[in-house]
């Protein structure tokens, strides 16, 4: 947890370096309001402060054509984009928690950079652009993009009570800037942060380049002209700290003969080795491990969301031509519903006017200046559980199977998924639970879910298969979820027979792929049954023995399903 003294100290860092950036965590409220208000405050006057709105195109960010002064002029003008505007400032982004991941990207390369390089419609540019980040993340099962987050040194928890957060003097802060460049990091106090940043399992190689900016910035803002150990057990918990995945272990492992593979461990050993070389890298993870949530173990175990990670899912992104968020424009002719850009189109066009001879007063466009609009609609997922309840799935394991859809369940609810359940047993299959998004009201159905009589695995499939058409046809992406031990025994028609059974479930499978719906198979039996394992390779979708699928191997699989379905969508 962030010390209130830290947050004071972070808002002085990013007045001397704003490159460093920032995240805020929570609503708007005072604590958040304070926390700009002293930013704001501290950075020399003058520096350029841009917010980025929601949905922002390509050539708001990162600037384009001028079109009313190329047409005025009679040669391509550059316009500036935000990035450009905000050079040698700061650049707030509200909702970061639902920033596309595309502007991440570009976002990510400007930081980098620090220039934005823009190259289409016959137009190419370079602008400096040497600028920081505060991002405002408002999420609660949401996290900004990984490639935004993993360029932002601190993460400062924007709600709470608030109150007032000094501001370092501008005097201070200029002196500072001043004598930043010319402070002298020693390469152990390098490997201090690099050793505290193994043992804490911080994977990014981004995050101690971070806590060396940090270091040295607070040693200029404290007017030394060398890192000291103060500086760099505060770069440890702003920095490190956060980013955290584990809680290091003091102890030093007995020692053990080699053996060809490295142990799992080996790197938490190597963190270890690097700690022992020198007692200033020791009191540098203390100062990290002291800020350290109590329970942070516990957080990951149950699946909290660490630095920049999410378990939230609000469907899946479908790009479309006629509705839905816009996401741009692209070269097309505006046909079959699309919808020309107006603006894009004459941007395209302004800078040839003078080659094709236009008359003043008009514009001449061609067929290769047409822009079309691009749009991404969120669409709903809609997970469809086939279970297999007939005599020889209850003798075996329709026990364990409920338990095994109850975490399926969770994952679904969590990713914001409507769920429908169908029971194959008898001489059919049935459809307990049309389409829903209650958790509650399927867990009761599952839980009243009946076993017995023969394996109807094709009419369970051809069920599974005319639903998932159903919510396609609704704009929503089905996913399939079967469950089975693959002892099929009851044809289409009813009759029993296992030839006849197998030989229309695999048809009706033949189908599902053709249709190109993603899935899952989930193999109940006792021990893996190659008729299941079949019946997988038949649909196109991924086999699962339930033997080694653990509550793990179980959200993983759904995952995979998903962005299965999301490819195919």
């Amino acid at each position: 947890m962030t010390r209130p003294e830290d947050i004071g100290a972070a808002v002085g860092l990013l007045a001397v370096d704003p490159g460093l950036g920032c995240r805020l965590r929570g609503p708007a409220g005072p604590m958040r309001d304070a926390i700009l208000q002293a930013l704001r405050q501290a950075l020399p006057a003058g520096t350029a402060w841009r917010k980025l709105p929601a949905g922002a195109t390509d050539d708001r960010l990162l600037g384009g054509l001028d079109l009313a002064a190329t047409l005025a002029a009679g040669r391509p003008v550059a316009e500036r984009g935000l990035l450009a505007q905000a050079d040698g400032g700061v650049l707030q982004i509200a909702m970061a928690e639902r920033l596309d991941e595309a502007v991440a990207a570009r976002l990510g390369a400007a930081l980098d950079w620090g220039e934005v390089a823009t190259e289409r419609d016959g137009f190419s540019s370079r602008t400096p652009c040497r600028l920081g980040v505060v991002a405002l993340d408002e999420g609660i099962d949401e996290a900004p993009p990984g490639a935004l987050l993993d360029r932002l040194a601190f993460e400062l928890p924007g709600d709470g009570a608030g109150g007032r957060i000094e501001a370092p003097d501008a005097a201070a802060v200029a002196s500072a800037r001043a004598r930043l460049a010319g402070v002298v990091v020693s390469e152990d106090s390098v490997t201090a942060l690099v050793g505290a940043a193994m043992q804490l399992g911080v994977a990014s190689l981004r995050a101690p380049l971070l806590a060396v900016r940090v270091a040295r910035g607070a040693a200029a803002l404290a007017g030394r002209d060398a890192v000291a150990q103060a500086d760099l057990e505060l770069a440890a918990r702003l920095v490190l700290a956060p980013r955290a995945t584990r809680v290091p272990i003091d102890a030093e492992p007995p020692a053990e003969p080699e053996t060809p593979e490295a142990p799992p461990d080996q790197a938490e050993r190597d963190a270890r080795a690097l700690q022992s070389e020198s007692p200033l890298a020791d009191r540098v993870l203390a100062a990290a491990r002291a800020v350290l949530p109590a329970d942070l173990l516990a957080a990951i175990a149950g699946g909290a969301a660490v630095w920049g990670k999410t378990g939230g899912n609000s469907g899946v992104r479908l790009r479309a031509a006629r509705r839905g968020r816009p996401i741009g424009v692209r070269a097309g002719a505006p046909k079959g519903g699309a919808r020309l850009n107006l603006l894009a189109t004459l941007r395209a066009a302004a800078p040839w006017q003078k080659l094709r001879g236009a008359v003043p007063g008009r514009i001449a466009v061609r067929r290769d200046d047409f822009r079309i609009r691009r749009f991404r609609q969120q669409t709903r997922s809609t997970t469809i559980f086939v279970v297999d309840a007939s005599g020889s799935a209850a003798v075996q394991r329709l026990a364990e199977a409920k338990g095994a859809v109850e975490l399926l369940l969770a994952e679904c609810y969590i990713r914001r998924d409507r769920v429908a359940l169908l029971s194959v047993r008898g001489r059919g299959a049935e459809l307990l639970l049309p389409p829903t998004p209650s958790l509650t009201r399927a867990k009761k159905c599952l839980a009243a879910l009946p076993g017995g009589g023969g394996t109807p695995l094709a009419a369970g499939l051809a069920a599974a298969l005319a639903l998932a058409a159903h919510v396609r046809q609704e704009g929503q992406t089905p996913l399939a979820v079967f469950l089975t031990d693959g002892r099929a025994n009851i044809a289409l028609d009813g009759t029993p027979g296992r030839p006849g059974a197998e030989a229309d479930a695999l048809s009706v499978a033949a189908s599902w792929r053709k249709a190109g719906f993603a899935g899952l198979v989930i193999d109940t039996s006792a021990r893996p049954h190659p008729f299941a394992r079949k019946l997988a390779e038949a649909t196109a979708c991924r086999y699962l023995p339930l033997p080694q699928a653990d509550a793990g191997a179980l959200r993983a699989a759904v995952q995979g399903a998903v962005q299965g379905a999301v490819r195919r969508a």
